[in-house]
């Protein structure tokens, strides 16, 4: 999305086969006017004819990030806070969540402007201690992008930022249950502290999700994809291959939670988190009939968004 923003409605279309009904559109660090080209593909609504998953908002992962935890992130994107920057970064201009390194300076001031508009505010590719992550969540951040990953580890002297995230009700954490960017224990040990309300699955996924091993691109690097993970050349973990539905059972497989407790965190959390739960996310009269039939394996058979089919398994 990042290099080419035109391609949402075309991935959004090829979703729903992992179950997905919507979802939020990564673009990585990078200038302002590839910020500025999302929001006006998102804007301009989806072209005539077209069925598929359903845009939510852009999240804007960067570029207010520390350069010490980059991942596959280009540094040369990357820059400190800058208000004039984020002038229209607003949910009706097509921004819906912002993922920001908490100790950089001038970034919770940055988080108290955007999170008054109604865009959420993460923290995530972060060198931040305890103290600053505090700080950073009272300044109105309410999300931790991809727990444990592109930041300290949780250590029994600094906790860090993954233990201000953790021990903080108030937040909900991110987390790639593919066993890979996380250890299946340490996911089970994220549940027993956020459980089925703050816990949110999410993929990760680049551009090769659902295609066959080979040479790829996720912004400027070229990126390497063998049959369970997405690198950069110098071994660095560039995103993920996760699909949805896999991320569920595996959540269920690391965990033992149970099934409406797995789906709760591809639905009713990620909903709330983002001011949605009157809209989508549960199963209620007056909410979007988004909805996904699974079958005894948890894979998907059809999946609806506003009641209409968008991909169907069946014969």
């Amino acid at each position: 999305f990042t290099a080419d923003p035109g391609t949402i409605w075309k991935v959004a279309s090829g979703l729903p086969r992992y179950g997905v009904t919507s979802f939020l559109p990564t673009i990585i660090s990078s200038p302002p006017e590839s910020v500025a080209a999302a929001q006006r593909v998102l804007c301009g609504g989806p072209p005539a004819g077209f069925s598929g998953a359903m845009p939510l908002g852009l999240h804007l992962e960067g570029p207010f990030l520390n350069p010490a935890k980059r991942g596959a992130h280009n540094p040369a994107y990357i820059r400190l806070p800058d208000v004039a920057e984020v002038e229209n970064w607003t949910p009706a201009q097509g921004v819906r969540l912002v993922t920001l390194a908490p100790e950089l300076a001038g970034a919770s001031e940055l988080v108290r402007l955007v999170a008054a508009r109604g865009v959420k505010v993460s923290a995530g590719h972060s060198l931040a201690n305890y103290d600053q992550g505090r700080a950073g969540i009272e300044a109105g951040i309410a999300y931790g992008t991809h727990l444990f990953n592109a930041m300290p580890p949780l250590a029994h002297r600094e906790p860090g930022l993954a233990g201000a995230l953790l021990v903080d009700d108030r937040v909900s954490v991110g987390v790639i249950a593919d066993g890979i960017h996380l250890h299946p224990g340490v996911v089970a040990l994220i549940w027993k502290a956020k459980g089925s309300g703050r816990l949110s699955l999410v993929t990760d996924a680049m551009a090769a999700l659902g295609m066959p091993p080979g040479n790829y691109t996720l912004g400027d690097y070229d990126v390497t994809v063998d049959s369970t993970s997405a690198r950069l050349a110098d071994g660095r973990l560039a995103g993920s291959i996760l699909s949805l539905d896999q991320a569920v059972r595996n959540l269920m497989r690391f965990t033992g939670c149970g099934l409406s407790e797995a789906i709760a965190s591809v639905t009713a959390v990620p909903a709330a988190l983002l001011g949605l739960e009157g809209h989508i996310g549960r199963i209620a009269p007056g909410l979007q009939a988004d909805l996904v039939l699974l079958d005894g394996s948890l894979g998907v058979i059809e999946t609806l968004v506003a009641g209409e089919t968008v991909y169907s398994a069946r014969p």
